[in-house]
């Protein structure tokens, strides 16, 4: 008698989609069933260490690069594998979630990178999660058009030659996709994502002259990069191409990942293509890890921890020598303006900034940065172009000059800045707002004129968290107290209200987004991310 088949992957509480059989066939379910028993059962142990190392950090109040991988640190005959041409060239990336329209414009937008987000700019809505891989699937076989029902303006590709190469970001290893199961157990949403990309793309990207290449978020060790890479030679193996023809870049946006940065690296040699310096989940796995550690680690409002802030220097530049010294690309951070079709003034102050901030990633060395919004892919063209001319990236540039020692990644209390009552008021305002568009399926929000996602959200409820546990008093002598968190959350819940209207009030999430922030921000028991709980209220 032979063995029983595989139970088949059981798609669970999702109505069905317009042709959502071209994405959930038998064979890529069975892919990504087979990615399942192979490697959540590591996942899982792999989570578990991140909690063991949490509590070593909540210990002793401080990190160190490692000792038991300073062999490969030291061993300067080690690099990535050679850029392909695709990635080779990566001066302006830009990024936004794969809905039909976000598609075609951000392969239009004269960038040379798309960071297509099934991550932090998209909820994971059944929706988004199955019709966004459709529609990078028409978008690589040219059958992608999109016609906007409110203004009747129509969408299409651009020649082949003038399109940004994607590179996809499947959900971070936390994330579970409860639409897809195996035996009871749901899938993690990094193997969907990745699953279903990789299945129906892998041998059309190649063929296109590209290949599959992803950002992996939100790691937060080597040991963690180590299983994206045994995932990735498991993947080419089973479709059948060249081991090595993936490639991954992986974002430092944890304070663990941090010192950690070579090893990574290493572990992912032969996929490698770069590391990212992301700022929003960086400050937030700060407050994560440092939570109970005193006010030497109290951050003050988010937007006055800009990237010359010392300890965030120190992050940048090792980032930089670290990549170079390995033959690895070094990508900057986000630009997240959105120009705003009616104050030009307010333009022309963000642009100002924006250009610097490019022009000093450009002079620091990274080979990249990034965008949120397609006018400002010219903005950081001109920077990048200024600093490499004909030349794709600097890589030759080794930044020896950089020597950042273990203390100076957390060197948090170099900053003057503290807390603003201000800063407590845009949190709770930023947070309600992106929570309230998260829950009706917008990962990707326009808020105050800047372009907020899954992170902005995170270091909002962090900050209000720290705060109040700090017991901070602010400029006008009111101390950072649950209380004084509810109350601004109600003023601000009142405002929107008189915004935008009782009828538009009703129809939305608002109520259910401002209960959600006060929980994740005062509840004692520091959720490990927000989209956790709001992932159960995601309809």
């Amino acid at each position: 008698m032979s063995a029983p088949a595989p139970s088949p992957l059981a798609i669970v509480d999702a109505e069905p989609l317009p042709r959502q059989d071209e994405v959930l066939t038998d064979a890529a379910l069975a892919f990504v069933a087979e990615l399942h028993r192979q490697f959540t059962p590591r996942r899982d142990e792999l989570l578990a260490r991140r909690g063991e190392r949490r509590a070593e950090i909540a210990r002793t109040s401080t990190l160190d690069f490692l000792p038991e991988t300073a062999a490969i640190r030291a061993d300067d005959s080690w690099k990535v594998a050679p850029a392909p041409a695709a990635l080779n060239d990566r001066r302006v990336e830009i990024t936004g979630p794969t809905d039909r329209k976000m598609t075609i414009n951000a392969l239009n937008s004269g960038a040379k990178v798309w960071l297509a987000d099934f991550e932090d700019a998209s909820a994971p809505t059944w929706e988004n999660v199955v019709l966004g891989q459709l529609n990078l699937i028409d978008a690589y076989t040219r059958s992608i058009d999109f016609t906007d029902p409110k203004s009747g303006k129509s969408y299409a590709l651009r020649p082949a030659d003038e399109l940004a190469t994607a590179v996809t970001r499947p959900r971070g290893w936390h994330l579970n996709e409860r639409h897809l199961q195996l035996d009871g157990t749901p899938v993690p949403g990094a193997l969907v994502d990745f699953g279903l990309y990789f299945f129906h793309n892998a041998q059309r990207l190649i063929d296109l002259g590209k290949g599959p290449y992803f950002y992996l978020p939100k790691t937060e060790s080597h040991l963690e990069a180590r299983l994206w890479n045994d995932i990735f030679v498991f993947a080419q193996d089973y479709v059948g191409i060249p081991q090595g023809t993936v490639r991954a870049t992986v974002l430092i946006e944890t304070i663990t990942a941090a010192y950690e940065m070579e090893e990574i690296l290493y572990e992912l040699r032969d996929h490698a293509s770069g590391l990212n310096a992301g700022r929003w989940d960086y400050l937030f796995s700060i407050v994560k890890n440092f939570r109970d550690g005193g006010s030497k680690f109290v951050l003050p409002d988010r937007n006055a921890v800009t990237m010359t802030a010392p300890f965030m220097r120190a992050y940048t530049e090792l980032l930089v020598r670290t990549c170079h010294k390995r033959g690895a690309h070094a990508i900057g951070g986000m630009a997240a303006f959105i120009p705003s079709r009616r104050d030009a003034e307010v333009n022309k102050v963000a642009f100002e900034k924006v250009k610097a901030d490019k022009d000093r990633e450009a002079n620091d060395g990274f080979d990249g940065s990034w965008v949120a919004h397609p006018d400002l892919v010219p903005i950081a063209m001109a920077s990048f172009d200024a600093v490499l001319g004909e030349r794709p990236n600097q890589k030759e540039r080794l930044r020896e000059d950089v020597a950042v020692a273990a203390g100076d990644l957390i060197a948090i209390d170099t900053l003057d800045a503290k807390p603003t009552y201000e800063g407590l008021r845009n949190a709770v305002a930023v947070g309600i707002r992106y929570i309230e568009a998260w829950l009706r399926g917008m990962g990707a929000v326009a808020i105050f004129n800047l372009m907020e996602d899954a992170a902005t959200a995170e270091i909002s409820r962090s900050q209000i968290w720290q705060w109040i546990n700090a017991d901070v008093v602010f400029e006008n002598g009111k101390h950072a107290t649950a209380e004084l968190a509810r109350e601004v959350a109600a003023e601000e819940l009142a405002a929107i209200r008189a915004e935008i209207g009782d009828e538009a009030f009703t129809a939305g999430r608002w109520q259910q987004a401002h209960d959600l922030l006060l929980q994740v921000s005062l509840d004692q028991d520091y959720a490990d991310f927000l989209t956790l709980p709001a992932y159960e209220q995601l309809g």
